[in-house]
């Protein structure tokens, strides 16, 4: 009989299943029973319980969500409240920090951690905007603050193009703007996966030509690199900082200024497709093992939630209001 019964969600999609049978099948050897297939956006709460497909997940000893794509309001606001009752990985608080990319951007300052200039303001105050931008010679970035995969970005190439994108700006639903400085590079850039604040890969991604976006989804694609140690460091210390327990930290470097940046942190990092092994990323059987080694030393240790120290925890008290959400593709 297992000691320990965990829950499961994972993708199903490229090579998804597999990725599970295999985390399964290692949970097992440890004695800890894994039950997949728990999406929360199915579950229902009362009498002070959470039921899900059938199991009540308050006898659970850890929950592990790793579902991108088929994320839901309902789901993420389960989400935040299971995070009260057992240990999460990743944890909902480090998990919707890292959902928003101006407060990713804002912890990572903070902490002396090079990443992207921003400014975020009132979407009545565009004034402001172009005040700022005059800063970085009338160039920015306009995106979202819960975008992905290159969605929802707008290249800015003169502080008057912000009188173009008024009207899109005031019909915006989110009562933010946010802006980065356009930061001249050679539109590539690295990947880092961690897991339990352990290095498992490096590698990079490459815009399409004519392109300057080097997302997969948006025409990028996938190249090998070499974990260069700087890289490396930087990655390990904004997971840390950003308490993640697993962690995609994409880097690029900083031409104008000569050093690696941080410009965003991934709280879902998908393990590599069958196809990009085929191409030379190998690092799954490794993030599969540091995620397992995790999960066993999580369920022994306490069956009550995580603490998260009080710099990187967020007040539960806070209402959730419209919880952004990543609806990515699981690609690397």
């Amino acid at each position: 009989m297992a000691k320990h019964r965990i829950g499961l969600w994972m993708y199903e999609n490229c090579g998804g299943q597999d990725i599970e049978r295999k985390i399964v099948a290692q949970l097992q050897e440890r004695e800890i029973e894994a039950i997949g297939g728990l999406n929360l956006a199915h579950a229902s709460a009362y009498d002070s319980s959470i039921f899900c497909n059938g199991h009540i997940l308050d006898e659970l000893d850890l929950f592990f969500s790793y579902n991108a794509g088929q994320q839901s309001p309902f789901q993420v606001y389960l989400y935040q409240t299971l995070n009260t009752m057992m240990p999460m990985i990743n944890n909902y608080d480090s998990f919707a920090l890292t959902e928003d990319k101006f407060r990713t951007a804002h912890r990572l300052k903070k902490n002396n951690i090079p990443t992207t200039d921003y400014i975020v303001c009132s979407k009545n105050n565009i004034e402001q905007l172009k005040e700022h931008m005059r800063f970085w010679q009338g160039k920015a970035i306009c995106k979202p603050v819960d975008g992905w995969g290159g969605n929802g970005i707008i290249k800015l190439e003169h502080e008057r193009d912000l009188d173009l994108l008024t009207p899109y700006i005031t019909q915006q639903h989110a009562p933010q703007f946010y802006l980065e400085r356009v930061i001249e590079n050679d539109f590539t850039d690295y990947r880092v996966d961690i897991v339990d604040n352990k290095f498992v890969a490096c590698y990079g991604r490459k815009a399409a030509p004519g392109s300057w976006k080097t997302n997969v989804t948006s025409g990028g694609s996938v190249i090998m690199r070499e974990p260069v140690p700087e890289v490396v460091e930087l990655a390990l210390k904004a997971a840390k900082v950003t308490g993640l327990e697993v962690a995609g930290v994409d880097i690029i470097y900083d031409i104008e200024h000569q050093q690696y940046v941080v410009i965003e942190v991934n709280g879902i990092p998908a393990f590599a497709t069958p196809e990009q092994e085929k191409f030379g990323l190998n690092f799954n059987d490794t993030k599969i093992q540091y995620l397992v080694d995790l999960i066993d030393r999580t369920v022994n240790k306490s069956n009550h939630p995580t603490n998260i120290s009080p710099d990187i925890a967020l007040s539960f008290h806070e209402p959730v209001m419209n919880p952004p959400l990543h609806t990515e593709v699981p690609s690397v």
